[in-house]
């Protein structure tokens, strides 16, 4: 692991999203809340929640965070393919970055939605995983390029 025992405390704060695309059926039952395995935006919720606390038994190397924050947000479109976006806002105050708490999240996140709605479309992809955002730190403030 890095050292970053001289690093200095400061808010930590970063933004991640990703898709899951799928069939207009299998998006729509999403949105009606009749999945066969329960409510799967909130199973997803919990799960992506979940994995942002577990980053650091996931990923070699990376720091164990103190979370403040962990907000998952999740919007569905039909056009112009039917999908499931979900966006994390990762937050914590301390000496190392939540990009990976965030990012790990996303994935968890969506491969729930997966999971939940496997046994009637196989064929869904997860798509556009990136860094939205990042504050704090010596590095300063990124943002992504639309």
């Amino acid at each position: 692991m890095v050292d970053v025992a001289d690093k200095p405390a400061t808010r930590r704060v970063a933004v991640a999203t990703g898709s899951i695309r799928m069939q207009a059926e299998t998006l729509a039952l999403i949105e009606s809340g009749h999945a066969r395995k329960g409510d799967v935006l909130g199973v997803a919720r919990i799960a992506a929640i979940q994995a942002a606390k577990k980053t650091s038994a996931l990923i070699p190397l990376c720091h164990p965070l103190a979370l403040t924050r962990v907000a998952v947000e999740f919007e569905t479109a039909a056009e112009p393919a039917p999908e499931v976006r979900c966006t994390v806002r990762a937050e914590t105050i301390g000496a190392t970055g939540v990009e990976m708490e965030a990012l790990t999240a996303v994935q968890i996140g969506l491969l729930t939605i997966y999971d939940m709605c496997k046994a009637v479309d196989r064929a869904m992809t997860i798509d556009g995983v990136r860094l939205l955002e990042k504050s704090g730190g010596k590095s300063g403030h990124f943002v992504a390029a639309a």
